[in-house]
């Protein structure tokens, strides 16, 4: 047991008094102070990842389940630009994130020397805020300020690095770690809430747009209870995916594949959009608003970015759920288009979103029967929702899988189905799946991979092992990059340069300690499912999937018309 204080118990002190429970790294020369601080922690669980990419992923993952900076932590030089994509990452998927990354002796920082690069001005544009550390006694503002920034509307990624003298020098003995306090969100002007119920309770066919934030502010009781109580049809973004129930018949689930699709029939309908902690990011406004002539409501913690095919006519900004409390009961009494809830939903005058959510269930129900193999991709969504509860969680990687399971894959409750897709960076689902088997381990964890995301990160079914995590791995292989496949062959009639070949992933599977299993039938895809999900460990099912069903995703409903 060190007998000096160092700066390192100190940055440990601040990081315990901040709440982590979990800290995702690889160790490196440059971070053996703050290694060897946290061995004396008990608190703060240390995982080491086999990659540091693994490491951010896995901390991005926790932020967005838990709404609490997850932590990565790298040394200098490749270390550092190893964490980038997941800090990329979590900076466009707006999940708070905390990077601490090692760096070499001050006095070494002016010249060229061994693996030594500007860190901080390489973090710069993927972080909200981002400092060194040059001052040991600074270290509780410093970490206070980090964790506060990335936890803040919107939340995001910040960064700390920290040269290995400055770890290791004393401390004052009175430093102490700052405490975190509390932010409330403000309201919105009884102006900006009488102009929104005026657009709102004039229009015929409004529609409800549900993003991310929704998700993140804990809105989305406030955002079920305004579709009900006012009868508005509900489509979500990719991420926005579980803020309402989408077993209810007011749901159209998601909208986001880049062509053209059913649900945008509805945008196409509406006289009005409301858009509830929606983000850029997420869905370009130019896919359902070219030329911005929809009206729009925009309610957020944050005011709307400028964007020509996005500019709202009234913003809410404040606390979302407040924010849909006070506009629902400002139109309630009036109704929308004069009619109440009741009376909109026996009329067809309003938006008729009945025959666009038939289409999505007959989508949902044309594959799930078909015992074709390989095993078309509506199958394999339809036998995992059947496997899991309303609760458990799906981690998607990024890839022709991710469209499939945002058009097709039910979701019940929020954040059971974490999508990247702002970033959109393949190799997030193993280490993600890592994070939310630590994160609920009461709950069921599964990653949806394809085989090019799989093996990017394959290396990380170690760490959750090592971990004692449970959790299914599900990797629908298609022995190409079927995403980009798809594309080409959209465009160019022809693919080039996305082909691959795999291992005997069961066979893989299995050096890793990893219960692998591999269904032969389409039948046997259900059962293997339920084995995988009963293991007490990580399992994995490697799924030969179909992947010339891809070209179904641009396929729209032309029968349906798309009125004014």
């Amino acid at each position: 047991m060190p007998t000096t204080r160092t700066a390192a118990h100190l940055l440990v002190e601040c990081l315990r008094a901040e709440g982590v429970e979990y800290i995702f790294g690889v160790p490196g020369e440059e971070t053996m102070d703050i290694l060897d601080a946290l061995a004396d922690e008990p608190s703060i669980g240390y995982l080491s990842t086999r990659h540091e990419q693994g490491a951010a992923f896995a901390a991005d993952v926790y932020g967005r389940l838990t709404g609490r900076p997850g932590v990565a932590l790298a040394t200098l030089g490749p270390g550092a630009t190893n964490l980038l994509t997941g800090v990329a990452d979590a900076y466009l998927d707006r999940a708070p994130l905390v990077a601490i990354t090692g760096q070499a002796a001050s006095a070494r920082l002016h010249k060229e020397a061994h693996q030594v690069i500007d860190v901080v001005r390489m973090f710069e544009p993927v972080t909200k805020w981002n400092a060194r550390v040059e001052r040991p006694e600074t270290m509780p503002e410093m970490v206070r300020k980090a964790f506060r920034v990335a936890a803040l509307e919107k939340p995001g990624p910040t960064h700390l690095e920290i040269s290995e003298d400055v770890a290791a020098a004393s401390v004052p003995a009175d430093a102490r770690p700052l405490p975190p306090t509390r932010v409330l969100y403000p309201q919105p002007t009884e102006e900006a809430v009488e102009l929104a119920a005026h657009l709102l309770g004039g229009s015929t066919r409004p529609l409800l747009l549900v993003g991310n934030g929704t998700l993140r502010r804990g809105a989305s009781r406030a955002i079920r209870e305004m579709a009900s109580a006012l009868h508005l049809p509900v489509a979500t973004t990719f991420m926005g995916k579980g803020a309402v129930d989408e077993r209810d018949h007011l749901s159209l689930m998601a909208v986001g594949l880049q062509q053209r699709d059913h649900v945008l029939t509805g945008f196409d309908r509406a006289d009005l959009i409301i858009t509830v902690g929606y983000d850029l990011v997420e869905y370009a406004p130019s896919a359902w608003n070219r030329g911005g002539r929809k009206p729009i409501i925009h309610i957020d913690t944050a005011p709307a970015e400028t964007d020509a095919d996005y500019q709202p006519s009234v913003e809410l900004v404040g606390d979302i759920a407040e924010c849909l409390r006070r506009l629902t009961a400002a139109v309630l009494p009036g109704g929308i288009g004069g009619r109440d809830a009741a009376a909109r939903h026996a009329t067809q005058e309003v938006l008729v979103h009945r025959d666009l959510r038939t289409a999505l269930r007959a989508e949902l129900a044309s594959g799930a029967v078909d015992d074709a193999f390989p095993i078309k991709p509506q199958r394999a969504v339809a036998e995992l929702r059947a496997a899991l509860r309303p609760d458990d969680i799906v981690i998607s990687d990024v890839g022709a899988h991710k469209l499939w399971l945002a058009r097709l894959y039910t979701t019940y409750e929020p954040n059971t189905l974490i999508i990247s897709n702002g970033l959109a960076a393949m190799g997030i689902a193993v280490p993600g799946a890592l994070a939310a088997g630590l994160v609920a381990p009461d709950r069921r964890v599964v990653a949806v991979c394809g085989d090019g995301g799989f093996l990017m990160n394959v290396q990380e079914l170690e760490t959750m092992v090592r971990a004692g995590v449970r959790a299914t791995i599900v990797v629908w292989r298609d022995d190409r990059y079927g995403l980009i496949d798809w594309k080409q062959r959209n465009e160019f009639g022809r693919t080039f340069g996305v082909d691959l070949g795999n291992p005997d992933l069961v066979a893989l599977a299995g050096a890793f300690g990893v219960r692998g299993l591999r269904p032969a039938t389409a039948g046997e895809l259900g059962p293997a499912l339920r084995t995988a999900l009963d293991h007490p460990g990580v399992s994995l099912v490697d799924v030969a999937i179909d992947g010339a069903e891809n070209l179904r995703l641009t396929e729209r409903l032309d029968t349906i018309p798309s009125g004014a």
